[in-house]
């Protein structure tokens, strides 16, 4: 695999994607779904932005540095959702909130320089 210098943030959002894509299905088999409305919906787009990032920072992509920036930002809102739920026992949202939480982090770090 080519190394980029943005490795750290390509590991991180990928492995994001995979907890917000896993704790929105889980979120689906959950008894009361009209409380986790918002949830799945910042699982999925946090998803999506994540899996985009990866691509684009793959490439080495012009637009990285402001692409981590809008991902940093969609981890700190999921994670924030999260974290709600994670308090009522829910593991998935516990598990997601912290790799939101890593993403965003390094995102924000990535993006800084």
């Amino acid at each position: 695999m080519i190394q980029t210098k943005f490795q750290d943030c390509i590991e991180a959002c990928g492995e994001c994607a995979v907890f917000c894509s896993q704790c929105a299905a889980a979120c689906l088999n959950e008894k009361d779904l009209e409380h986790l409305k918002n949830c799945i919906q910042l699982n999925l787009e946090c998803t999506i932005i994540c899996d985009t990032a990866v691509k684009v920072m793959s490439i080495d992509g012009q637009l990285s540095t402001e692409l981590c920036k809008i991902c940093a930002d969609i981890c700190e809102r999921c994670a924030d959702e999260c974290e709600k739920h994670a308090d009522m026992g829910m593991e998935h949202c516990r598990e997601c909130a912290e790799a939101c939480r890593a993403c965003a982090k390094t995102c924000k770090e990535m993006s800084a320089v």
